[in-house]
């Protein structure tokens, strides 16, 4: 059997899912990364750069280390890599990583607007709101750095200025479903914002209590 071969195909069918959703732009483009830890290994699972996802197959796909060296793959790995791994660094809980260009979450990205805590489901799944990380340019050291002060909030969606957006999850298929809640959510503010009335959040009690329900749930 093909090494790491489950956690290849569970990349793929999270980036072509989320391609087939229009969450990474145009269907040709590869504008977006996914990512798996590999067991208790210091290893991940993470798209190539500049191949296609629609014709992804598990060889494609990268097995990196945390020192960002290729162990398994013959692509270049996803410019993305070290946010990635910055990531994992700063969070034991999460084991997958979605990295999106989703329409509403870059519109809320170029006005730079975080999003409250708005309906209890969400709020389970994201955490207490979706913040934003401050700009840097793709692939860079201080992008890396952005990301792994602001992730260690706790939440797993995260809106990147005038990038995108992060989502992160238990398990690749949470992570790949929060990207879906991130989206509904950006949608339902970004036009609560346009009609200029007065925004109902919910209370920050019900907030404390959802985010607990939530790490009760998954017995953290």
């Amino acid at each position: 059997m093909e090494q790491y071969s489950e956690e290849r195909q569970s990349v793929i069918d999270s980036a072509q899912w989320l391609l087939s959703q229009g969450y990474f732009g145009p269907e040709l483009g590869t504008a977006g990364n996914v990512s798996v830890r590999i067991g208790d290994e210091k290893l991940i699972a993470i798209t190539p750069s500049g191949c296609p996802y629609q014709n992804l197959v598990p060889d494609d796909i990268c097995i990196v280390d945390f020192d960002q060296n290729v162990v398994s793959g013959t692509h270049r790995p996803s410019v993305e890599t070290g946010m990635h791994l910055g990531v994992y660094e700063a969070r034991e809980d999460v084991r997958a990583i979605v990295h999106t260009h989703q329409p509403f979450a870059s519109i809320l990205s170029i006005i730079n607007e975080p999003i409250p805590p708005l309906f209890d489901d969400i709020t389970m799944a994201l955490g207490g709101g979706v913040e934003v990380v401050p700009y840097a340019m793709s692939g860079s050291v201080d992008l890396v750095q952005n990301v792994a002060k602001v992730v260690t909030n706790g939440c797993n969606a995260f809106i990147m200025q005038n990038h995108g957006a992060l989502c992160l999850g238990a398990t690749i298929e949470k992570a790949t479903k929060n990207v879906a809640f991130l989206e509904k959510i950006a949608h339902v503010y970004y036009h609560a914002l346009a009609t200029g009335k007065k925004i109902t959040q919910l209370p920050k009690e019900a907030v404390e209590m959802l985010i607990q329900l939530s790490k009760d749930k998954e017995g953290i």
